[in-house]
């Protein structure tokens, strides 16, 4: 019980992406995720700056209220008690609502006002200490004297856009307020939508992320929030008797022990404090504010310990020779009840198990159906994208010609025998069917899984019943394909079509091609002269083979990977797919040992020397962007998406997976937000200078319009890079709806709460669109390296499961054909970027050719970047001191 526990609560740090090239030592490469470096005063520049846009959305919504609806503003009386110059919480969101056909419900009203209420603008002038604002007629409110004064706007359209750029930012700042009201809310006052949000916000909590479905249910139930004004602030001190379980929700804190002092910094996110109700213990240490305003969620010794107790009642254990096999959460199915109007169903989740075990429960949950439907248990398909972490393909494929029966059972009539038999069959088949619908060609790739399917395919072949369900199944599925896709019927030829497990897969539609594992690519090494060398290689080829194909035998040649700033890494003989593994401007070079040392970057490795300012300039914004998402959506859509699981885990724990569509897309991302700094760092003439940041600005509005969320967010990084925000005359010069938009943007750029915004923006959205795929890493990386792959000698499925939800998050935004999406309404971009034809230059036709679609496609293909950051600061530096 006390291993389980302990499991169950257990805290852990994350790491960004471990070097993929170095088994044993890994390393910190990939992508930054710290917006704003260096822009900002981290102590409170940035909360006084957000504060100061809140006075300002106050002001804004005051002005109007007291211009429009002065009546909302009056003397009012309650119980024989007269309260001055306020408004009743019913009315401020009845009336708010209607100030914006954006604004769709009361909790999202009632959300922005508690922004206001937060903020110390808008009082309670009933219960001075009351931190909630309510959405009722009998609360009243007023708007404090010296924070909110009517705005003195002489334009009536000036004071409507006002109105709105501050309704935009209570509309991003309402939801953390929302949240925050509910979690102040006494637990028993909590209602069914309450604690599904807070449900919904564990998952993303790093402290919680792990726990079961179950746990994070129960925790939402009893969740208290705990707050606390000063830093040096003292939660509770070593030897204290143990009373509760803390979250931190906003801030951080110290630890600190006797004789040690400061043991370690815990941040957003982290828990501390369950060892001492596991052990019932004293504290281990004391636990000190580290910063002012920290925030807690607090779970109380008894609840705490109920809840393990409640995990340990519903947990079933199947055991075999003594030993444990699968572990089972009891679990009622609610949603089923209700469909069925029938008591409360009781179903069973796998928690662990041995592979074999879990595979034979999970077939049992296979249903069957007369209509060939492809449904299946999510767990299915959790179970077949992550089976390679803990089970080969060919013991899959070993396990599942053990559950094929090729005799019938030994009990039972004649009937029941066949029916048992002819069921099991249909099951492992449709479970195949679904594993290569999943992987699809992958699968051609694979010699032993290859080799199973054309087995199978004989075994269905020869038993007629079988056959005969299975071709009538593979028929309706191709006849509703097709009829999907504009046709009228099937022809008798494809009537009587055999099946083929692969007729349904097919290669992504468009002019990239996905890299498949025997591909060959050219390899391009570089020798200490500078002369380059282009190997026609496969694409997994070992750093032996590139040194056996170039190098003289027997020699002590060396394969090494170097960056445009000078950093080498001696490349290991037996680590392979090196070369689409390597950064923005990283080269391979071959070399002696002896010359490692004095190998130096090449010239083409440090990046244009101009920028391409003159030629963006006859381009249209929205051209931009258009073939910045069509390349996109063509690299995103190479890319299988079980090349995750592979590129946490480690290729090379995989043998013949390819990761390569997968780095070529998050490479992609580094270019794009360097090409953005590296031209505005590379535009010397101020006014031009301006006018390309601008343009960009809007690039990243018409990105987000396009729901191309990789490049929005690289365009967004690539402008609140250190060289970039530090160019005050340029950003001087940019219009202030310019800026107003921009700042919205940062806004979702904020990564506190694991990044709530953007994850409230991307939950509004439907596919196709294009997602961050950095956090998408990021989120698998604290959950690969926060739970163990195996508990108490059997795979941790419940990881396996949270793995694949991630993945799954690929699969949904392609679920649909990209299009661009056109709507006759005009767009932000259109408002706020008042861009005119692209001749201020000149109207020759070498413009008009620039502008063709082709020349934007392979401008935006070869993009040339400064990567090194030392370079991109000087130039900025050069451009004003």
């Amino acid at each position: 019980l006390g291993r389980m526990e302990m499991h169950l609560f257990r805290s852990y740090r994350y790491r960004v992406f471990p070097d993929r090239l170095s088994v044993e030592t890994p390393t910190i490469r990939g992508i930054s995720w710290t917006p704003l470096p260096e822009s900002l005063d981290p102590k409170c520049s940035m909360k006084q700056f957000l504060s100061d846009r809140i006075v300002k959305a106050a002001r804004s919504v005051y002005s109007v209220m007291v211009e429009k609806n002065p009546g909302l503003i009056r003397d009012r009386k309650h119980h024989l008690k007269t309260y001055r110059q306020c408004c009743s919480g019913k009315e401020l969101v009845d009336w708010l609502l209607k100030q914006s056909e954006c604004l769709q419900s009361r909790s999202q009203v009632v959300g922005m006002w508690q922004v206001l209420v937060d903020e110390g603008i808008l009082l309670h002038d009933k219960v001075k200490q009351e931190l909630n604002f309510h959405d009722k007629d009998a609360q009243f409110y007023r708007f404090r004297d010296d924070g909110c004064s009517p705005n003195h706007v002489t334009n009536e359209r000036e004071a409507e856009e006002e109105l709105q750029e501050g309704l935009s930012l209570l509309a991003q700042l309402g939801p953390d307020a929302l949240l925050t009201m509910i979690l102040r809310k006494c637990p028993s006052q909590r209602s069914a939508e309450d604690l599904e949000v807070i449900y919904e916000e564990l998952l993303h909590v790093k402290a919680a992320a792990h726990l079961s479905t179950s746990v994070r249910k129960e925790l939402a139930a009893v969740l208290l929030f705990e707050s606390h004004a000063k830093a040096g602030t003292v939660l509770f001190s070593q030897g204290d008797k143990g009373t509760s379980w803390y979250i931190i929700w906003k801030g951080s804190v110290n630890v600190i022990t006797h004789g040690k002092g400061l043991v370690t910094t815990l941040h957003e996110g982290e828990d501390f404090g369950q060892l001492a109700l596991l052990n019932d213990a004293p504290r281990a240490a004391t636990i000190i504010l580290r910063e002012d305003n920290c925030h807690f969620l607090r779970v109380d010794k008894q609840d705490f310990i109920r809840i393990l107790k409640d995990v340990e009642a519903n947990t079933v254990r199947l055991e075999e020779h003594g030993k444990s096999v699968l572990v089972l959460e009891k679990s009622s199915d609610t949603a089923a009840a209700d469909r069925s109007r029938q008591q409360l169903q009781v179903r069973y989740t796998v928690m662990s198990g041995t592979p074999e075990k879990i595979l034979e429960h999970l077939l049992e949950t296979v249903k069957l159906d007369s209509s060939g439907s492809d449904a299946v248990d999510a767990c299915v398909s959790d179970f077949l994208l992550t089976h390679r972490v803990f089970m080969s393909s060919s013991q899959l494929c070993s396990a599942l010609q053990l559950q094929y029966p090729d005799a019938e059972p030994s009990e039972g009539s004649d009937q029941d025998k066949a029916s048992y038999v002819l069921a099991t069959k249909q099951r492992v088949v449709k479970l195949v069917c679904h594993w290569v619908a999943l992987y699809g060609l992958l699968l051609k790739d694979d010699p032993v899984a290859l080799d199973f399917l054309e087995k199978l395919k004989k075994e269905v072949g020869a038993d007629f019943r079988l056959s005969s369900i299975v071709k009538e199944q593979f028929r309706e599925r191709r006849r509703t394909r097709i009829l999907e896709n504009g046709y009228q019927s099937l022809s008798r030829r494809q009537q009587n079509q055999n099946f083929d497990w692969f007729s349904h897969c097919e290669e992504p539609v468009g002019r990239l091609q996905p890299i498949r594992a025997r591909d060959k690519v050219l390899w391009e090494i570089s020798r200490p002269d500078g002369k380059a060398l282009a190997l026609m290689l496969p694409v997994d080829a070992s750093v032996q083979d590139v040194i056996s194909a170039v190098g003289k035998p027997g020699g002590d040649q060396v394969l090494v990977r170097m960056n445009s700033a000078g950093e080498r890494a001696e490349l290991k003989l037996d680590a392979a797919a090196v070369f689409t593994a390597l950064g923005v401007n990283e080269r391979l070079f071959l070399c002696s040992s002896s010359q490692v040392e004095k190998l130096f970057p090449l010239k083409e490795q440090q990046g244009p020397e101009r920028g391409t300012a003159d030629i963006l300039e006859q381009m249209s914004s929205k051209d931009v962007a258009a073939e910045l998402t069509n390349y996109d959506w063509e690299l995103f859509t190479a890319m299988h998406e079980v090349e995750l699981i592979y590129y946490v885990f480690g290729r090379h724990k995989f043998p013949g997976a390819v990761t390569a569509n997968l780095e070529r897309f998050v490479r992609r991302f580094n270019e794009v937000q360097h090409w953005v700094a590296t031209d505005l760092c590379l535009c010397t003439d101020l006014v031009k200078r301006a006018l390309l940041l601008k343009k960009f600005i809007k690039i990243a509005a018409v990105l987000k319009e396009q729901k191309n969320l990789n490049s929005f967010f690289a365009v967004m990084f690539g402008l609140s890079n250190s060289a970039v925000r530090r160019l005050h005359k340029t950003w001087e010069r940019i219009p202030s709806k310019t800026k107003r938009v921009y700042c919205s943007y940062e806004r979702l750029m904020d990564p506190s709460r694991n990044h709530r915004a953007y994850r409230l923006t991307v939950a509004k959205l439907g596919p196709p669109y294009i997602p961050l795929m950095p956090l998408l890493l990021k989120d698998m990386t604290f959950i690969n390296e926060g739970n163990a792959n195996h508990v108490d000698k059997l795979v941790n499925f419940e990881k396996m499961r949270l793995m694949a939800r991630t993945v799954k998050v690929v699969r949904g935004c392609r679920s649909q054909p990209y299009t661009a999406p056109s709507s006759p309404q005009r767009s932000l971009a259109d408002r706020v970027f008042l861009e005119g034809p692209a001749t201020r230059m000149s109207t020759c036709s070498e413009h008009g050719l620039l502008r063709s679609p082709g020349n934007i496609r392979h401008y935006i293909q070869n993009l040339k970047v400064i990567d090194n950051q030392r370079q991109l600061t000087q130039l900025s530096r050069t451009l004003e001191c």
